[in-house]
C-alpha cells in the first residue's frame, strides 16, 4: 500500500465515519464532552483501544517521545490544514533521532523498507490510528522485519512544514534498534 493510498483511505476514513474516528472520544460520552471541541476529525494522538489485542508501547526514555510529536497546532491556509510546529519540534529536525512505534507496511511483505510508525495501533486495515502527527512516515536502509510489536527507528528526522501527501514527520536512511 502506497502512501498516497494510505492518505486517500485516511481522507475516506473520516469523511465517512468522523463521529466514530479513533483519534477522538466517541459522542456521548465524558471524555468526547471534554475534547471534542479541541479536536477536529482526523487529529489528535489516536487511542489506545482498551479493547486491543495489543499492549501499550512501554515507556522508554532513549526515544522521542509522542506526546512531544504530537503536540502540533494547525492553521487552515487557502483551505488547507497545515501544521504549526513548535520550537522543540523544529529543533528535532534534519539531527538523527529515535523513534518507536507500531509498524503500518506501505506495501506487501515480511520485510519493510518504507512503512509508516504509529503512536497506538492499528485497528483498521483502511483507517489510520490517529491524525499525520500521530504518525511519522520511515525509509530505511536495510528491511526490517514486519512485527506487530512496538519498533524503534533511528535515522535522519525531518519535520515537514508543507508536505503534498500530509505527513508532517519523515525519517530517511533509518535503521532499526532494539
Amino acid at each position: 500500500m502506497s502512501i498516497k493510498t494510505i492518505a486517500f483511505a485516511l481522507s475516506i476514513c473520516v469523511a465517512t465515519v468522523a463521529s466514530a474516528q479513533l483519534s477522538s472520544p466517541m459522542p456521548g460520552t465524558a471524555a468526547a464532552k471534554s475534547s471534542s471541541s479541541t479536536l477536529p476529525a482526523g487529529t489528535g494522538a489516536g487511542v489506545h483501544s482498551p479493547n486491543s489485542p495489543f499492549k501499550p508501547m512501554p515507556e522508554r526514555n532513549d526515544v522521542l517521545p509522542w506526546a512531544m510529536l504530537t503536540d502540533v497546532k494547525t492553521k487552515v491556509n487557502k483551505g488547507a490544514i497545515t501544521p504549526v510546529f513548535n520550537a522543540s519540534q523544529m529543533a528535532l529536525n534534519q539531527r538523527s533521532q529515535r523513534v518507536q512505534g507500531f509498524m503500518m507496511p506501505l506495501g506487501p511483505g515480511e520485510k519493510q523498507k518504507h512503512f509508516l510508525l504509529s503512536s497506538v495501533p492499528l485497528n483498521c486495515g483502511f483507517c489510520t490510528p490517529g491524525g499525520p502527527e500521530s504518525m511519522v512516515e520511515v525509509k530505511t536502509k536495510t528491511p526490517v522485519k514486519y512485527s506487530m510489536e512496538p519498533v524503534v527507528v533511528e535515522g535522519p528526522f525531518q519535520v515537514l512544514l508543507n508536505d503534498p501527501l500530509g505527513v508532517y514527520y519523515r525519517m530517511t536512511d533509518a535503521v532499526a534498534v532494539k
